[in-house]
């Protein structure tokens, strides 16, 4: 019986065992992809440019090491039965996604007075979904769903960032500077941000050492610097609070 019940827990612990290894297995792969994905833009073609009830509208991001980055979103809007439809390479995040996703249909539904009931909406992201911060995105996702909605070509040179509250509000969001530059790198002019955040206060850090007899003490300070966006980046940097109001800034 001392026996059977060795040979059993023999198992049970060559089993864990390789659960565990398995395990290890697809956490260092899962790394290794999240270490190499890259932002994979949507080409636009011409027929897209072209058609009715289309939203364009560029997302900044950051990616793993904080460098800016952005591609296109796009949202179609036609005649249906009220269904969201979402074409997203990687869904990543598609908890924040779903919820920004809702808020961008509730304030384009109030701002442009249709019954979303009566459409069907497809969200277009054609990039790695690890580097669009579905909370961030939201402002763009409603500020291109009504675009879509109302059939408005927005301005080119525009570009926004920071998310979406129920009533339209937009709320605050992070790596503005960063995003900043990878706006200007794609030929964007004005970037709408939340209220208070045209500057960011990032932090130097600041090794300080001090003699004591004959020892020396060294310790790593971090001094606070304010940044503003604009003269850091060159662009024209807004202060939105709404996505009413930042809608003048496209049309």
């Amino acid at each position: 019986m001392a026996k059977k019940k060795k040979k059993v827990n023999k198992l049970i612990i060559g089993e864990f065992t390789f659960l565990l290894l398995i395990g290890i297995l697809i956490g260092a792969v899962s790394q290794e992809y999240f270490n190499k994905s890259e932002l994979v833009p949507i080409e636009i073609s011409e027929e897209i440019i072209g058609a009715e009830n289309i939203g364009i509208i560029k997302v900044p991001a950051l990616n793993s090491d904080g460098t800016g980055v952005s591609t296109n979103l796009i949202v179609k809007a036609e005649s249906g039965t009220g269904k969201t439809l979402v074409n997203i390479d990687d869904l990543l995040f598609w908890v924040d996604t779903q919820n920004s996703i809702r808020m961008a249909k509730l304030v384009s539904e109030n701002i442009t007075g249709l019954d979303l009931n009566k459409y069907d909406i497809t969200f277009t992201i054609g990039a790695n979904a690890s580097l669009i911060g579905g909370e961030s995105a939201g402002s763009a996702l409603a500020i291109a769903s009504i675009a879509a909605l109302k059939n408005i070509t927005l301005k080119e040179g525009v570009m926004i960032t920071g998310t979406v509250n129920h009533d339209g509000s937009i709320g605050p969001i992070g790596g503005i500077i960063g995003k900043a530059s990878a706006a200007k790198d794609i030929g964007i002019n004005t970037l709408l941000v939340p209220l208070l955040q045209s500057k960011e206060v990032i932090y130097e850090e600041i090794e300080h050492c001090e003699t004591f007899g004959f020892m020396e003490w060294c310790n790593t300070e971090r001094i606070p610097k304010q940044i503003d966006i604009s003269k850091e980046s060159g662009l024209e940097v807004i202060e939105v609070g709404s996505v009413a109001e930042a809608l003048e800034y496209f049309i």
